[in-house]
């Protein structure tokens, strides 16, 4: 049996942690980071993406049954559900924020130079939204219909590599074509997306 290291572990050895830190630097917070740092967080919040955890209590369950592998993981923090809830609530998000985009660039650079299906010099995006359905008795704040609460994710990937390179969370009603007017074109660039949003866009105009 390998003995080495588990394979979540080896897999955060590639994040640059000094860029981490200074993001946790450039946001500071008032909740305790003595028990449960922000890489604390960020590490039960990676294992529970990758391993499809779907609420805190399946979380905590889940890492709580390898109490003797959490060292080995990285995590040195007490996990417990209260505890993530506050960090979640508590902790300022541009934290995560800029560590993503600190991750995506240095994957835009390792794909950079793959080939495409089409030969171009410029970059190609890829520009959807998908509506992501919600209980309303629990996400209330977010309102769509009289029995239905949902956001939406406006997402645009570079396509050599399939990389998100923008991200925006809306409440429901917002429109697709809305996004257009948040994203920052890319001289020179090929912006794909469905029929939806140049045609809405032209029956505004």
């Amino acid at each position: 049996m390998y003995s080495g290291q588990l394979v979540f572990a080896q897999l955060m050895e590639h994040l640059p942690l000094h860029t981490f830190r200074r993001c946790v630097q450039r946001y500071p917070s008032k909740y305790p980071t003595k028990t449960f740092s922000h890489l604390d967080q960020f590490l039960c919040m990676a294992f529970a993406q990758l391993t499809y955890r779907e609420c805190l209590r399946d979380i905590e369950t889940c890492l709580r049954a390898h109490q003797a592998k959490l060292y080995h993981l990285g995590i040195r923090g007490n996990i417990s559900k209260s505890t993530l809830a506050d960090a979640n609530e508590q902790r300022d998000w541009h934290i995560y924020e800029g560590f993503a985009i600190s991750l995506i660039q240095i994957a835009r650079n390792l794909y950079a130079n793959d080939r495409f299906a089409a030969e171009l010099k410029q970059t190609a995006y890829a520009l959807d939204t998908t509506t992501i359905d919600l209980c309303l008795s629990v996400f209330p704040w977010a309102h769509f219909r009289a029995t239905k609460a949902a956001v939406k994710m406006h997402t645009l990937l570079d396509l050599r590599g399939n990389i998100p390179t923008f991200i925006h969370v809306s409440d429901g009603k917002m429109h697709e074509v809305n996004v257009l007017d948040i994203l920052i074109p890319e001289a020179g660039s090929f912006y794909i997306m469905d029929r939806g949003f140049p045609s809405w866009h032209s029956v505004k105009d």
